[in-house]
């Protein structure tokens, strides 16, 4: 078997999520390791809430990176095999990055968390919204928010399968594009609760800001192939992989032609690592062939020890 490992972004994460591992010291330590790198308790917000702070971005973003490390180390751990590749949904390349050796785990998180901040304060409270679109082909969505701009922004900014894709931007123009759309035949077009219209261009001064920092730190060509949200591929130079993360903040997640890559790769199972089981959802509806299964507690890592050795 070859298989893959996808670690989940914002949205996944709820109180208590951890607890789903046992009481692992190697989760412990995971968080432990990201309360230093922060100066504040994780491992307390993420046991003890509150839900609200949990769900702010700010804080959001360096949980769910530590969750997925934390899964992947506990998978190492436990005699987990290094995977074929690797990716991550939006936030979750950021998991992936570490979890291929291109990033420190200590500098990983504050990154994020400047990236958190840096999202959030792209765009005024209230003047951006997000909504999912189900049941509607790319193309369809993609030309819908082009009719439904008027002078706004609206763009189809997560490509989650093909049939499922996020749009993004002004509040005015997404509500346009979302009743286009259903009048188009979508299914449904949900408002998502969200702080702000993320992967869309209004997230532009967020890219810049990132990119000042990440010029800052170090990279290591990766020990794992990553596939990048932006463009789909996998990237060795340093350079390059800096590049796709500064564009990847205003840029779509390309999630369909991640999944299509791997199966390319010769990938037949994906696991999902960390909290939450979305992207293990998602890899049938990508691309035929790709099987998919989620890690969302130690039951899940042992039933992917078992299909991977056999």
């Amino acid at each position: 078997m070859k298989f893959a490992l996808v670690f989940p972004g914002q949205g996944s994460q709820s109180l208590g999520m951890m607890n789903a591992y046992g009481d692992s010291s190697v989760i412990r330590q995971t968080f432990a390791e990201a309360s230093d790198a922060l100066g504040r308790d994780l491992w307390q917000l993420v046991c003890q809430g509150p839900s609200d702070a949990l769900n702010q971005t700010v804080n959001t973003q360096p949980l769910m990176l530590t969750a997925g490390v934390a899964c992947y180390r506990l998978w190492l751990a436990r005699g987990g095999p290094q995977p074929a590749l690797v990716a991550g949904h939006s936030l979750g390349e950021y998991s992936a990055l570490v979890a291929s050796g291109v990033l420190d785990f200590k500098d990983a998180v504050p990154l994020v968390e400047l990236r958190a901040r840096a999202m959030q304060e792209a765009v005024p409270a209230g003047e951006g919204a997000m909504a999912a679109i189900l049941g509607l082909d790319a193309a369809a969505v993609t030309a819908a928010c082009a009719a439904s701009a008027q002078g706004q922004v609206v763009e189809a900014v997560n490509f989650n399968a093909p049939e499922q894709i996020v749009i993004a931007g002004h509040c005015a123009a997404v509500e346009r594009a979302a009743a286009a759309c259903k009048a188009m035949g979508a299914k449904r077009a949900l408002l998502l609760q969200v702080s702000a219209p993320f992967h869309c261009s209004l997230m532009q001064p967020a890219a810049e800001r990132l990119a000042q920092r990440l010029s800052e730190l170090k990279f290591s060509p990766p020990r794992i192939p990553v596939v990048n949200n932006v463009d789909a591929l996998c990237l060795a130079a340093p350079d390059l992989i800096r590049d796709a993360l500064v564009r990847q903040a205003a840029s779509p997640v390309r999630w369909v032609a991640t999944m299509q890559l791997l199966a390319a790769e010769g990938v037949d199972q994906v696991f999902e690592c960390g909290p939450g089981k979305v992207l293990a959802g998602l890899v049938k509806r990508c691309c035929d062939g790709l099987a998919g299964a989620a890690m969302a507690d130690l039951a899940g890592i042992e039933a992917a020890l078992a299909a991977v050795k056999g």
